[in-house]
């Protein structure tokens, strides 16, 4: 038979899918394994969200939506950044509802990019945009950041630019690190776009998770708006990743083909998802705002406790719901350090190196589990490194 895509062979599988993976086969096999490798909420999804899908579907809003998304999900992003950020955006025509977040940013790229073009990724960086980034066809760029700056962006970006250069991909709160960018680090990352004409890709998917420090929207910074996608959606915040909801908003000649691409493929995102979704951004915000809290707490205590156990240490994330926690007594490979813990002390974390070479010597930990999981990883931790 003839040979399959190599583009796709040529992409190596997911580190987090892989730590998974085996952590459910040791499961299978009775083992009490705490996984503290992926990334769902383990909350419920507020009420509020659940009965606007509810009422969706009991009134027959099961067809096919418009695939832009409804007009009541579009003004819902519309009204939240111009309530947010004093940004306005046209709902008809730079709006984009999707089924996740992760659609979209492989549409963003799919819109900016040609061969041979170069998109700059920091690094650390969530595990799927360097291959999204290739699967668009443009090369990716990785710029590591330094763990002893607190993985700030500073001026050595403008290095790694190049005449191909066409957009920079920016998380904040950052997955893996918890990093929320400064006022500086967006202003440097607003000067070297504007120099050299790149667009920027905000991935802020984690906005409404912060514990220290501000959001900062890129695209309503001065000169900003023509030339920045943001992404975003309701997984994180409104514990809703299995609804599959994302939207983007950005300069209306981006999201036209960005629009284009997904009438071609995924077509739409689902029709009842989308009045949750809008009530998700219209309604009260308590929910959030109570998980917010939860994680905060869990992120401290989680700190305290790991810096307590000598060959352990742990800088405390300023957003999102992970732990880049560092392992000295058990060494610099992140891939044997949580080897380690699955086999020794049965915990599941996500290698640093996943995310690139710059975390390496850490495991990502999630906090988005129970207090009493976590507590239990703890006790673990501590018995596991006193017994080296």
């Amino acid at each position: 038979m003839k040979p399959l895509s190599e583009l796709l062979q040529n992409i190596p599988p997911s580190a987090t899918l892989a730590v998974s993976d085996k952590a459910k086969a040791l499961k299978a096999a009775g083992r009490d394994v705490i996984s503290l490798a992926g990334g769902d909420p383990d909350f419920k999804t507020p009420e509020n969200i659940i009965q606007a899908a509810l009422q969706a579907l009991e009134a027959g809003d099961t067809h096919y939506p418009p695939s832009r998304g409804t007009v009541a999900m579009r003004q819902a992003v519309a009204a939240k950044m111009r309530r947010d950020y004093g940004l306005e955006v046209d709902p008809a025509t730079q709006v984009l509802i999707s089924a996740g977040a992760k659609f979209l940013i492989y549409a963003a790229l799919s819109a900016l990019v040609n061969p041979g073009d170069e998109v700059i990724v920091f690094e650390p960086y969530w595990v799927s945009y360097v291959p999204i980034v290739i699967m668009t066809g443009a090369t990716p760029v990785t710029v590591p950041l330094d763990p002893a700056n607190g993985f700030a962006i500073t001026d050595d970006v403008a290095r790694y630019i190049t005449p191909r250069t066409k957009a920079i991909m920016v998380n904040s709160p950052n997955n893996p690190t918890g990093h929320v960018i400064s006022t500086e680090e967006a202003e440097t990352v607003r000067r070297l776009a504007l120099e050299n004409d790149l667009y920027v890709i905000s991935d802020e998917i984690y906005e409404k998770l912060i514990f220290e420090g501000e959001h900062i929207n890129l695209a309503s910074l001065p000169e900003m708006a023509e030339r920045t996608i943001t992404i975003n959606g309701h997984s994180k915040a409104y514990a809703m990743t299995g609804w599959r909801l994302g939207w983007a908003a950005g300069p209306k000649d981006v999201i036209g083909l960005m629009a284009k691409l997904q009438s071609q493929t995924v077509t739409s995102a689902a029709s009842f998802t989308m009045a949750a979704g809008a009530e998700a951004l219209n309604g009260p915000q308590d929910a959030v705002e109570t998980m917010r809290l939860a994680y905060k707490a869990r992120r401290d205590f989680m700190v305290d406790a790991l810096n307590a156990i000598p060959g352990v240490a742990c800088d405390p994330p300023a957003g999102a719901f992970y732990l880049f926690v560092r392992f000295p007594g058990l060494g610099s490979d992140s891939m044997q350090i949580a080897d380690i813990l699955l086999e020794e002390a049965d915990i599941a974390g996500t290698p640093g190196v996943a995310f690139g070479q710059s975390g390496e010597g850490h495991v990502r930990f999630s906090i988005a589990t129970a207090m009493s999981e976590l507590e239990r990883a703890v006790v673990r931790i501590e018995k596991l490194m006193a017994s080296r």
